[in-house]
C-alpha cells in the first residue's frame, strides 16, 4: 500500500512541474518517471496518513489553476425565468463537484445590474474565466462585447442577441420557431381553415417574441415544417390571409396578469367571442386566458357564447401548472368546453445545456455555435412523459 501511495504521489508532482513549464510532451520525461518510480519503490518509507496528506494538497493547488465559469441568470423567483436560475444552481453543483472547474451562479433581477456584474468580472483581471450568460434584455450587448475585447469566453443562453452572437462560444435557445409552428401545426390538426381568426398573446418585444410569430406564420404558408412535416397544400395560407386574419396582442411582459386583464378586455367586445384559435406565446399567457374563463370579469353571456365556440389555446414553456390542466387535475369545467389545449415545449432546464457547452469547449471539444434544441407539442395524451417546472 505504501509503495503504491508514495507512486502515485511523486507521479502527481510530476505532473504538476510538467503543467508549471509549459506544455511539453509527457512522453519527453518517460525515462525520468521511470528512474523516479524506482527509487520510490526503493525508498518507501512515507506512511499511508503523509501521503493522503500531500494528495490532498496537490488537489487544492490544481483547483486553484481551474478555469472558473460565472453563470449569469435572471432572479430565482418564480415562473420560467426563475427556474433558469435553480437549474443554474443544480449544473454548477456538478461542475463543482467534478473538481475540473469551478463554477458559480450569480443571480441579476434587471440588465442594469448584470451589466455591472459583466463589468466587474472583467474589471477582476482574473486569468482563466469564462462566463455563460442569459441576457435580460438587449442592453446587455455592450457588456457582452467587453468580454470579447477581454478575450473572454461566453456562452449565451435564450436571449440571444444579433449583434454579438457571432463571437459566442455557442448560443443555446429552444427553438423559438418551432414553438410557433408547433402551435399552427396543432390548429391545422384540429381543423383550422385558410382565413379564420387568430389571435396571438405576444411576450414581451425582444427576438424570442418575433420568432415565436415567425415560426407561427412562416408554418402556415408552407416555408417551414414542424416534426418532420409541411402543411398540406390545401391547408397552406396566403400572406394576405395573414395579414388580414391574425391578430397581435403586443407585449404581454410574460404575465399571467397582464394577459387575463387583456383577454377580459378582448371579450367585452361581443364580436371577438367568435375568434376560435388562441396562441399563447408562454403557459403564463395561456393560463391568464384559463383564469379569465374562470373568474368573474367577463360577462356570462360573452363566455358563454366564447365556449360555444369550442376555443382552443396552446401556451409554451413546461409551466407545471399548465401540465396539471392537461393531466385533467384542474380547470375541468373550462378545459371539458374547449376544442383542444397543448403546450410547445421550451424548458429552462436548457441552462444545464448551455453550462455544458462551456465544459465542452474549455475541454477542447467542438461546440456548435447555433445551438437549437428542439421543441415537441405536449398535449393530455402525452403529458404523463415530460416532467414541468414550478
Amino acid at each position: 500500500m505504501k509503495k503504491k501511495l508514495l507512486a502515485g504521489l511523486l507521479a502527481s508532482v510530476m505532473t504538476i512541474s510538467l503543467a508549471a513549464c509549459g506544455n511539453g510532451a509527457a512522453g519527453s520525461t518517460s525515462d525520468e518517471a521511470t528512474s523516479t518510480d524506482e527509487t520510490a519503490t526503493e525508498e518507501a518509507s512515507t506512511d499511508e496518513a503523509k501521503a493522503e496528506e500531500a494528495s490532498d494538497e496537490t488537489t487544492a493547488e490544481a483547483s486553484a489553476d481551474a478555469t472558473h465559469i460565472y453563470v449569469l441568470t435572471a432572479p430565482e423567483d418564480h415562473g420560467w425565468t426563475g427556474s433558469v436560475a435553480t437549474f443554474a444552481k443544480e449544473k454548477v453543483a456538478e461542475v463543482n463537484g467534478e473538481g475540473k472547474y469551478t463554477a458559480e451562479v450569480i443571480t441579476c433581477e434587471d440588465a442594469a445590474y448584470q451589466i455591472t456584474q459583466i463589468e466587474d468580472i472583467i474589471a477582476k483581471g482574473e486569468k482563466n474565466i469564462s462566463v455563460v450568460v442569459q441576457p435580460i434584455d438587449d442592453t446587455v450587448q455592450s457588456a457582452i462585447q467587453e468580454l470579447v475585447d477581454a478575450g473572454i469566453p461566453y456562452v449565451a443562453f435564450d436571449r440571444i442577441i444579433e449583434g454579438v452572437a457571432s463571437s459566442a462560444v455557442s448560443n443555446v435557445k429552444g427553438d423559438n420557431e418551432g414553438i410557433g409552428a408547433g402551435s399552427a401545426a396543432y390548429f391545422v390538426s384540429l381543423g383550422m381553415q385558410p382565413g379564420e381568426k387568430v389571435y396571438v398573446y405576444e411576450g414581451d418585444t425582444s427576438s424570442v417574441t418575433t420568432l415565436r410569430d415567425q415560426g407561427f406564420t412562416e408554418y402556415l404558408l408552407g416555408e417551414i415544417e414542424f416534426d418532420g412535416e409541411k402543411i398540406a397544400d390545401d391547408a397552406k395560407w396566403t400572406q394576405e390571409q395573414i395579414d388580414e386574419n391574425i391578430t397581435y396582442s403586443g407585449a404581454m411582459n410574460w404575465s399571467r396578469s397582464d394577459t387575463k386583464a387583456a383577454f377580459e378586455t378582448l371579450m367585452g367586445d361581443s364580436s371577438n367571442t367568435d375568434i376560435k384559435w388562441f396562441y399563447a406565446e408562454d403557459d403564463e399567457l395561456a393560463m391568464g386566458i384559463l383564469e379569465a374563463l374562470k373568474g368573474g370579469g367577463i360577462d356570462d353571456s360573452a363566455k358563454e357564447a366564447f365556449l360555444g365556440n369550442k376555443p382552443v389555446i396552446t401556451g409554451c414553456g413546461g409551466l407545471d401548472e399548465l401540465y396539471g390542466v392537461l393531466r385533467g387535475e384542474d380547470y375541468t369545467d373550462i378545459t371539458s368546453q374547449l376544442g383542444g389545449i397543448m403546450s410547445v415545449t421550451y424548458s429552462p432546464s436548457m441552462i444545464q445545456t448551455a453550462i455544458q457547452d462551456m465544459v465542452d469547449y474549455l475541454d477542447g471539444k467542438e461546440v456548435t455555435q447555433d445551438h437549437v434544441i428542439e421543441c415537441q407539442n405536449v398535449t393530455s395524451d402525452n403529458v404523463a412523459d415530460f416532467v414541468g417546472f414550478n
